[in-house]
């Protein structure tokens, strides 16, 4: 089984990526624009984090929300995706990823799309 993985989408708040790699320091968390994904569409964003093995984070839950199920239905590899109110309150936010990244494997995630809270 594997270690659970983030990969932060572009527009997630910086604050909550902050504060779960001080938490959570060798999770081997990436972001978007660590990778050169800034712009980049969110199917591309999904492949990344597909051949990663990494589980997306993103507060786009419109978009992002319908391509990943787009991705499933296409039955394309998905590590999954949770998605995070732009309201949701930051320690709880890093709370739950560090909660995640601890209890949880990456197979679990697997063509999942989750919303925090749980």
């Amino acid at each position: 089984m594997s270690a659970v993985r983030f990969l932060f989408d572009e527009d997630f708040n910086g604050r909550i990526v902050r504060g779960f790699r001080r938490r959570r320091p060798n999770a081997g968390s990436r972001t978007a624009r660590e990778l050169g994904l800034t712009s980049a569409d969110d199917p591309v964003v999904l492949d990344r984090a597909a051949s990663d093995e990494r589980l997306l984070v993103s507060h786009d839950r419109r978009t992002m929300s319908v391509a990943a199920r787009q991705r499933i239905r296409q039955r394309l590899p998905m590590f999954g995706v949770i998605l995070v109110r732009q309201d949701y309150p930051i320690a709880a936010a890093i709370d739950d990823l560090v909660l995640i990244s601890e209890v949880t494997t990456a197979e679990e995630w697997l063509d999942v799309v989750a919303f925090l809270p749980l």
